[in-house]
């Protein structure tokens, strides 16, 4: 789909023993049809409320079971992070977070908020870190081949420890960094 390859790396470890929360890094509009193609089953994601008000799409992405989070409200906003624990530990879902909150637009990796690991702490569950190669500059709506995405779905991680919920989002944030680094580096030693 739009003209890219995609290149989906799943670790063994993250098909299995789940529910996790997953965070991955937000680009741009077309990661509905590039990134969330890692999803793996049962697994719903957390999104702004504004959302619905988008033409089917809100009302798909509601009807299916997604979270929609109000931002603007954090009174609203905490109540459906608990909600959201105890969907997960109800119904065993998995959830899908975009730490960043916005897509990047090709600003790089933006800073992280703490509702993906909050909910995480709260339900006792694993993170799953799921990083994307840049597609800044890259997709040319009538190019048939807009070369290759490389989506890395990684290892869960136990917040057992004693870091706290800034320490943790900022970990995540450095281990992420790295490895979307590492992916960019493939894709150009693949396009030489």
């Amino acid at each position: 789909m739009l003209g890219l390859k995609i290149d989906l790396r799943i670790a063994p470890e993250a098909q299995r023993n789940g529910p996790y929360v997953f965070i991955a890094n937000h680009q741009n509009s077309f990661d509905i049809f590039t990134i969330c193609a890692a999803a793996l089953k049962g697994t719903v994601t957390v999104g702004k409320k504004s959302l619905k008000w988008i033409p089917i799409f809100g009302q798909v992405y509601w009807l299916s079971g997604n979270i929609m989070i109000d931002r603007k409200n954090s009174g609203r906003a905490l109540d459906t992070l608990k909600n959201t624990v105890r969907k997960m530990q109800k119904r065993k879902l998995s959830v899908w977070f975009f730490p960043e909150g916005t897509r990047s637009y090709g600003r790089g990796l933006l800073p992280f908020k703490s509702g993906a690991i909050r909910i995480a702490k709260l339900a006792k569950r694993p993170v799953v870190i799921v990083a994307a190669s840049n597609l800044e500059n890259k997709i040319k709506l009538n190019r048939w081949d807009n070369g290759t995405l490389i989506i890395d779905v990684g290892k869960p991680y136990d917040l057992s420890g004693e870091r706290t919920t800034k320490e943790w989002t900022e970990h995540f944030h450095a281990l992420m960094a790295e490895k979307i680094a590492q992916l960019d580096s493939e894709v150009a030693a693949g396009n030489r």
